[in-house]
Parts: C-alpha cells; sequence; structure tokens
C-alpha cells in the first residue's frame, strides 16, 4: 500500500475521530486566525481547529499534487498536550501516533 495511500486512510479516520467528538466544524476561523505564523497556530488556534483547518488540507493538497510527503515529523506531542482535557483527545491522539509513525518508520 503507498505511502500516500495509507496517509488518506489516516487523514479520513483523524476527521472522522474529530467529528465523533463534535470537534469537527462547519464554519472556518477567520482569515487573520488561519494566517498565524506561531506553529501549530497556538496564538489562533484550538489545536483541533489547527488539525481541521490547517493540517490536514495541508496533506490532502500534497497528495492530490502527487508532491512527495513529508519525513521525520511529529505533531503528537503537541496534540496530546494540547487536548489532554478534551473529549476524545485519547482517540485523537491514537491517530495522530500513526500519522507519526507513518512518516518516521520510513
Amino acid at each position: 500500500m503507498s505511502l500516500h495511500f495509507q496517509c488518506i486512510q489516516l487523514l479520513d479516520e483523524l476527521e472522522q475521530v474529530l467529528n465523533d467528538h463534535a470537534l469537527w466544524q462547519t464554519t472556518p476561523p477567520s482569515a487573520e486566525r488561519l494566517a498565524s505564523t506561531e506553529p501549530f497556530a497556538v496564538d489562533t488556534l484550538a489545536c483541533h481547529e489547527w488539525l481541521q483547518w490547517i493540517f490536514v488540507p495541508k496533506m490532502r493538497a500534497l497528495i492530490d499534487a502527487g508532491q512527495t510527503l513529508p519525513r521525520n515529523f511529529e505533531i503528537s506531542p503537541y496534540v496530546e498536550e494540547a487536548m489532554k482535557e478534551q473529549a476524545g483527545h485519547r482517540e485523537v491522539v491514537a491517530v495522530v501516533v500513526r500519522i507519526d509513525s507513518l512518516f518516521t518508520d520510513q
């Protein structure tokens, strides 16, 4: 199974888990909030918002364009810390850990 296909499956799973826990939003944040230059947009977005509106779309755009996917990154430590008080955090972190593993086991 290709890396791109595995990534699509995990992104779909992440979207589903966020949706299952009422963390998937129907209205995007303002352009100003999305324009943050801070890592993970920590100054303007909640973690689940960053996942939905920045991480997932950027990964899907790379896949759709047939681009090389990033390697050796880990977002799970941030997600685990940022979401530790939210409902569904364990399920979200579990999917994100699998995404991290996909890109560090290569």
